[in-house]
């Protein structure tokens, strides 16, 4: 329903308009309702923009804005954790786990962990097998917020011959599923 058809509905006990289309006060309704109809829009959609969990459009776009690098669009709730992500990022954010709350700005969950050496990190992408889609992107982005007195190395996720053995791969279940060799290290 309209807000024609609900100031018309709020007035109709009154008794003293003349409301039927047409009439004087019922295309003044018609005129006000109508106006009201395109705010009411127009506030639905500055009311989900503004909220960064609801936002899809032009609330993402001016928070990415905000910094000097994007993170990669991979889909809109995982942009949407990028921008919270990168928003947290503190001038003292130097102990592992802060790191970790603020890695995934770069567009995808990453982890950083301490290795034996001092000032080593490994850079993992759990949910993502091999390199991901617009590593470079994400690697400028990663390095920007890893302070830059540490050394970073990237890890990527490949089948192993371990892995192959647990899920009892043979050669003819690779030959059946068609895999090229890329695929086959891919399939973890």
């Amino acid at each position: 329903m309209g807000y024609g058809a609900y100031l018309r509905n709020f007035l109709r006990p009154l008794g003293v308009y003349d409301l039927t289309p047409g009439s004087l006060s019922g295309s003044e309704l018609d005129a006000l309702g109508a106006g009201l109809d395109g705010i009411s829009g127009r506030m639905d959609y500055v009311e989900r923009e503004s909220a960064l969990a609801t936002a899809v459009e032009e609330g993402l776009k001016r928070r990415e804005a905000l910094f000097a690098r994007t993170p990669v669009h991979y889909s809109t709730e995982l942009r949407r954790q990028a921008i919270a992500a990168l928003l947290r990022i503190g001038g003292d954010c130097f102990t592992l786990s802060d790191i970790n709350n603020t890695i995934s700005g770069c567009g995808i969950k990453a982890l950083a962990q301490e290795k034996d050496r001092f000032g080593y990190v490994r850079v993992v992408f759990p949910e993502v097998a091999g390199i991901p889609e617009g590593f470079e992107q994400i690697r400028e982005i990663i390095l920007d917020i890893i302070p830059c007195h540490l050394e970073v190395e990237f890890y990527f996720r490949y089948l192993t011959w371990a892995e192959c053995e647990a899920f009892q791969y043979t050669w003819a279940i690779v030959q059946q599923r068609e895999y090229t060799w890329h695929q086959f290290e891919l399939a973890v």
